[in-house]
């Protein structure tokens, strides 16, 4: 039986275009900040895949690569040159842990974020810098950052956007100040990520390589693939054809006495689903369609299989018992029609056959 892999916001597999790249990076063996010939090989290309990397994403600032979205977390709200942190309730676990001291705003029932909190917080003394999801990576709730920006930069604040969920599937907000992107959800290899930064002069330089804002020899093979996965990325992400199965998916789940959490979403986007069964824990949903060929998740893959409650869907208001039974489906850039049509049925007769077994 082929297995069918419904976890890419977790990781997505490696494009081909980043593994010719990256086996292509990998002739270029010579450290990047080396002087001598075969050092300024490797220099030029790590600055054609940056360039490469900008352009893809239509960035008119600067690229520090880092090795994921995590350091790139950590050095913005480490390093930024602001008195406050703010972050919203539903932020990746890396997000939160990022800085030393963060205030926590509030999000409404659709996982947005509260505007007069934020406002509230804005009046305080003290510049801002504020971090929010693009797109969330447990419900796929997209964020308004134009009109969240609006509010930050009113107060003189900086916007910090965590792209890692929709860089290669949607522009970059414009508005954005910082962005943090990852190449494993787009389908580049692990271990290679960037912050971006309009301006260096918004963060401190701690010393070291990519212009003295992060130590450690430059991982080129890593940014030659990401750019390289960056380039193959098309729009849409999935096309309609292969996102239509959850449109009947979620009439089912509704009808059989599930939820479709995009219904309470301010604005889901169709590649990251949120579905809770009835009857059957999160937990023993994943093992038996695992036990039938299919992976998929109970939300963020850094929490996932933990027996606590989801911060996100608990800041959300998801009553325990319901977020307890919520699975997360999210598909890739070589998602088939097929794969999430076999995800439907077999998650329609497990709710099915848990409905029969209570009646």
């Amino acid at each position: 039986m082929t297995r069918i892999y419904l976890d890419h916001a977790a990781t997505t597999p490696l494009r081909p275009e980043a593994a010719e790249a990256m086996r292509h990076g990998f002739e270029i063996w010579a450290n990047p900040s080396s002087p001598h010939a075969e050092g300024r090989k490797a220099r030029a290309a790590l600055e054609d895949a940056r360039a490469r990397v900008k352009s893809a994403l239509g960035w008119d600032g600067e690229v520090i690569f880092t090795s994921g979205a995590s350091e790139a977390a950590a050095l913005a709200l480490g390093q930024a040159k602001a008195d406050r942190r703010l972050v919203s309730a539903v932020e990746h676990d890396a997000v939160k842990k990022g800085a030393a001291q963060l205030s926590i705003l509030p999000v409404d029932t659709g996982g947005s974020l509260d505007l007069a909190a934020l406002e509230q917080s804005l009046d305080a003394e003290g510049s801002v810098l504020l971090a929010v999801q693009s797109i969330n990576s447990e419900t796929g709730n997209r964020q308004d950052i134009s009109a969240i920006a609006a509010h930050v930069h009113e107060h003189g604040g900086l916007v910090l956007a965590d792209c890692a969920q929709s860089a290669g599937k949607y522009p970059l907000p414009a508005e954005a100040d910082m962005a943090i992107v990852s190449a494993q959800k787009l389908g580049g290899p692990i271990g290679i990520g960037a912050l971006l930064v309009r301006d260096y002069a918004m963060l401190a330089p701690t010393g070291g390589q990519e212009r003295g804002y992060r130590r450690g020899t430059e991982n080129l093979p890593g940014a030659m693939a990401f750019a390289a996965a960056l380039e193959a990325c098309a729009e849409p992400w999935a096309g309609r054809e292969v996102v239509e199965p959850f449109d009947m998916l979620a009439q089912e789940v509704r009808s059989l006495g599930g939820c479709w959490l995009a219904d309470r979403l301010t604005d889901p986007t169709p590649y990251v689903r949120a579905i809770a069964m009835p009857e059957i824990s999160g937990s023993a949903q994943l093992m038996r369609f695992d036990m039938q060929g299919i992976a998929v998740s109970q939300g963020s893959a850094c929490s996932s299989g933990t027996m606590k409650t989801s911060p996100v869907l608990e800041a959300m208001g998801v009553d325990a018992d319901l977020a307890s039974r919520t699975i997360r489906v999210s598909i890739g850039w070589n998602t088939t029609r097929g794969e999430v049509d076999r995800f439907a049925q077999a998650w329609m007769a497990m709710a099915r056959d848990a409905r029969d077994k209570a009646a």
